[in-house]
């Protein structure tokens, strides 16, 4: 049975490109308004795991899936999901920022406008509103008309979090958010992510273990494409059930 407080419901999930498999029978539950970090060595499935939660996948022509997904109950990869809506619920962001070469203002609006909203009043209040929400407001909002490529890596990073913000997600995937910032930015979206998890699922995927330990309710550590241990934070971390995993998380291998 899924849990009423779970977002996702993994089920026998297993992802394949060609013949090769990258991931291997995965179950596990995320919790709704959590943070879950997936941690592993290179090559062990965890961006392939969080590229499935939106079917980002399928943007590999050679994937293909077994099992199942749920969000809320209703099966993903159903053929009556539509995929746009689906990545609307569930938004991205990626290693490195990729900003548009477009202001900073059109950046956050930009998947309102695809759904054609173009009022400007609701605009603008969506603009302070996720621009706030992603703790960049008091930093850009004089220069909301300059391009969003002058901003630096972190802001440009919390930028990005803010458009994904202004379309109203339920769930906010992000991989390896801070791995190529400073020290101070990697602190700023460590604390957003801590702010975040009052209205949102995170499911982020590091290979820092400090942050890990920091930012997660719960971890889940793969190795080969397969689940080897999910549980609280403090558990995986402390006293892990698996030699494996406390092989990994102590730097014997990995």
């Amino acid at each position: 049975m899924k849990s009423p407080s779970a977002s996702f419901n993994i089920r026998d999930f297993s992802l394949f490109y060609g013949t090769t498999p990258a991931l291997q029978q995965i179950s596990m539950e995320i919790p709704r308004q959590q943070v879950t970090a997936l941690i592993g060595p290179s090559g062990c499935g965890k961006t392939s795991l969080l590229r499935a939660l939106n079917r980002m996948n399928e943007l590999v022509e050679s994937s293909h899936h077994q099992g199942e997904i749920e969000l809320d109950g209703q099966a993903i990869y159903s053929a009556q999901v539509d995929v746009a809506e689906l990545r609307r619920r569930v938004g991205m962001v990626f290693q490195k920022p990729h900003p548009f070469p477009k202001s900073i203002y059109e950046n956050v609006v930009f998947g309102l406008r695809v759904q054609g909203i173009q009022k400007k009043r609701l605009l603008d209040e969506v603009v302070e509103w996720a621009l706030q929400a992603a703790a960049l407001w008091d930093e850009v909002k004089d220069r909301l008309d300059r391009s969003a490529l002058e901003l630096s890596g972190g802001q440009q990073q919390r930028l990005v979090i803010a458009r994904a913000l202004a379309v109203r997600p339920q769930v906010l995937l992000m991989d390896e958010p801070a791995s190529s910032l400073d020290p101070l930015s990697t602190f700023k979206i460590e604390e957003l992510i801590h702010q975040l998890k009052a209205d949102y699922t995170l499911v982020i995927v590091t290979h820092n273990m400090q942050q890990a330990a920091r930012v997660a309710d719960r971890t889940a550590f793969l190795d080969q494409g397969c689940l080897i241990e999910y549980d609280d934070t403090n558990q995986i971390f402390t006293n892990p059930r698996q030699q494996e995993t406390e092989d990994y998380i102590t730097g014997r291998y990995g």
